[in-house]
């Protein structure tokens, strides 16, 4: 097997050669395999591994045989304790999904803060082909079934294609040690079930069964391939960049068929799961949204606004006459002219004499109104905003520069 590694690393993943990696140990089978390859082809290597703390004393004797493991390749080794089960009572999580979370997020931060490159998983062949059937079983699109990534931002997986019974093979010949994980025989686990209950019954089908799979799975990520292709193209041409949002036509995504998976594949990134509500945003009255955790797609008139949801800037800022700034939230510089000269938006010009320092910049509030420079009477700010055309999230983000408690200046808008 370790020429077939060391070729595949050549070939696929030359970039690790010259990195600091950081390889994820449990101690079983797979993860122990990986990190005797990756020490035999003088990989930069260190271990990484997590007790969990959820199988009692055989949890301990996995941190130290992992410890022992480092110990005698002379290699450095990170061990982080952690109480998943309290993490996933809290996060209303699976234990599972709490482990994997709580693992990727110290990995992560291990990267950033020992200035390692990338993370080895020691997921193979059979790994893909049980994850396939999972999704399978759930219902998923093409994406779903495309199989775990080789590659996926700072993770790494070099044994994708290796099979679970060449690893087994290569650690009998060579006389390798591993720790064996009561909890992987158990089917009360989806996973389990499928590995012990389906797999072999799907191999006794076709001895290349598993094989003909990664033959499969692979037309069917450059499938995906080609699909992602289309729709980044797509969104540069719909996608109009404005001040931090994305503006689109709502006539152009209705020319899209089939629109529902064109919808789809353009939105799904940005952490939308209602896709009936996103159809229907289509043909609603302007000021109707869709909020995901991250995002928010607002109707406005013949468009939609995609923005991020942050946290948002809001209370009173001090702009003082000698020009001292306390730390506010947009670019503001004050000067004395002794001549006006064009004003245009993001400029206005005031008489000092009339103004009651400091003033005040501060978000609008229903009910303000103010005297536009240059009519008669005053504006309400809402009627104002309508006249402007601006959407919700444009009325989210206006400043107001006032002094004794009256509107001065709409910023970047009206004096």
């Amino acid at each position: 097997m370790f020429p077939k590694f060391k070729a595949y690393i050549n070939k696929e993943m030359p970039f690790l050669k010259e990195k600091k990696l950081l390889l994820a140990c449990s101690g079983g089978l797979d993860s122990i395999v990986l990190t005797h390859l990756c020490k035999a082809a003088n990989l930069n290597i260190a271990l990484a591994h997590c007790n969990f703390k959820l199988r009692g004393d055989e949890s301990d004797g996995d941190e130290t045989f992992v410890r022992q493991l480092a110990s005698d390749f002379g290699i450095e080794v990170f061990v982080m304790l952690f109480e998943a089960e309290k993490y996933a009572e809290t996060q209303r999580l699976s234990v599972q999904m709490a482990a994997r979370e709580l693992r990727y997020q110290w990995f992560s931060g291990l990267i950033k803060t020992k200035g390692y490159d990338y993370i080895l998983t020691a997921h193979h062949a059979d790994d893909s082909l049980e994850t396939f059937l999972i999704n399978l079983s759930r219902g998923t699109g093409i994406e779903g079934l495309s199989g775990i990534p080789e590659v996926n931002e700072h993770v790494v997986r070099p044994l994708l294609p290796f099979s679970r019974s060449e690893i087994l093979a290569y650690a009998e010949s060579k006389g390798v040690d591993w720790r064996e994980d009561s909890s992987n025989v158990s089917t009360k686990y989806l996973r389990n079930k499928i590995r012990h209950q389906i797999v072999p019954v799907l191999k006794e089908l076709h001895p290349t069964f598993l094989q003909n799979f990664l033959t499969t799975q692979n037309h069917l990520q450059q499938s995906n391939d080609l699909v992602l292709n289309h729709l980044n193209e797509l969104k540069s041409k719909l996608f109009e960049q404005r001040d931090g949002d994305i503006k689109i036509s709502i006539a152009a995504l209705e020319q899209l068929q089939p629109l529902d998976a064109y919808l789809y594949g353009l939105f799904k990134d940005y952490g939308f799961t209602e896709w009936n509500d996103v159809k229907d945003l289509l043909s609603s009255m302007s000021g109707k949204q869709v909020v995901s955790k991250t995002h928010r797609l607002l109707k406005d008139r013949d468009f939609l606004i995609l923005s991020e949801i942050k946290n948002k800037v809001s209370g009173t800022y001090l702009v003082h006459i000698d020009g001292t700034l306390s730390e506010l939230p947009i670019k503001l510089k004050l000067e004395n002219v002794e001549t006006l000269e064009k004003q245009g938006r993001n400029v206005v010009f005031l008489d000092k004499e009339k103004l009651n320092f400091p003033l005040v910049l501060r978000n609008w509030e229903k009910g303000d109104y103010f005297y536009p420079f240059g009519m008669q009477g005053k504006k309400k700010l809402s009627k104002f905003f309508k006249d402007e055309k601006l959407d919700v999230i444009s009325k989210d983000k206006q400043w107001l520069l006032c002094s004794d408690n009256k509107i001065v200046w709409v910023v970047g808008k009206r004096a």
